[in-house]
């Protein structure tokens, strides 16, 4: 495993149970591995910026997560109050039970929000739970992300009914196109695994087992 690789996965850990102790050994891990950014829940964005703050590796926080439905208007606050804390990258989950019934409108201002928010002080990705979607929903999930102006598109929240799957990397890479990345999450599990993605034209990975992928072994983790 490349530094390369290593440096595009987002070393992650969003249970509920992890403690403060937990997610400084997670940013110690991804200062001593140079993952691409440590990806924690909002409560302990500030406990992982002070870790990294010296260091190359982001601090990525979850809005709106897991279910996709707070309003646009907590989404928003969730974004602007992560940024304070030390937050540049936000995966936010779209409204899904909006695209489902294809109130686009709804689905793209929710993602305009957080972007807004942003202020251009972070990326945003995101999540659009491709396990609860048909793929036409996929493709207008991520059209509307496109249109609003994010910077990745991101397959799972890794805590619904399945995880990224090669097809709709290749999917979700064929609708954006070549100028917004694509993150592969919920269920990336070895070293194996990434090298699929990334050939399916993933150009982040969001995994729990940034460690054992890295050291060649393979996780049973969920996400």
């Amino acid at each position: 495993m490349t530094t390369n690789i290593a440096g595009m996965i987002d070393h992650t850990l969003l249970k509920a149970d992890a403690t403060e102790q937990d997610i400084t050994k997670l940013a110690i891990e991804a200062k001593d591995y140079q993952f691409a950014s440590v990806c924690v829940n909002p409560s302990w964005v500030k406990t992982a910026y002070e870790v990294l703050k010296d260091t190359n590796v982001k601090v990525c926080t979850v809005v709106g997560f897991p279910l996709g439905a707070s309003s646009s208007e907590v989404k928003a606050f969730e974004t602007e109050h992560a940024i304070k804390n030390g937050a540049t990258e936000i995966d936010m989950v779209i409204n899904i039970g909006a695209l489902k019934t294809n109130d686009t409108t709804k689905v793209k201002n929710d993602i305009k929000a957080v972007v807004d928010a942003t202020h251009h002080k972070a990326l945003v990705k995101v999540i659009i739970e491709t396990c609860l979607l048909t793929e036409e929903e996929k493709i207008k999930a991520c059209q509307l992300a496109v249109e609003a102006g994010v910077d990745y598109v991101k397959t799972s929240t890794g805590f619904s009914t399945g995880g990224a799957t090669v097809e709709d990397v290749q999917l979700m890479r064929k609708t954006v196109g070549p100028s917004i990345g694509v993150k592969a999450s919920g269920g990336v599990r070895s070293a194996e695994d990434v090298q699929t993605m990334i050939e399916a034209g993933a150009t982040r990975i969001g995994a729990s087992s940034g460690v054992a992928i890295v050291n060649g072994q393979t996780s049973t983790s969920q996400y």
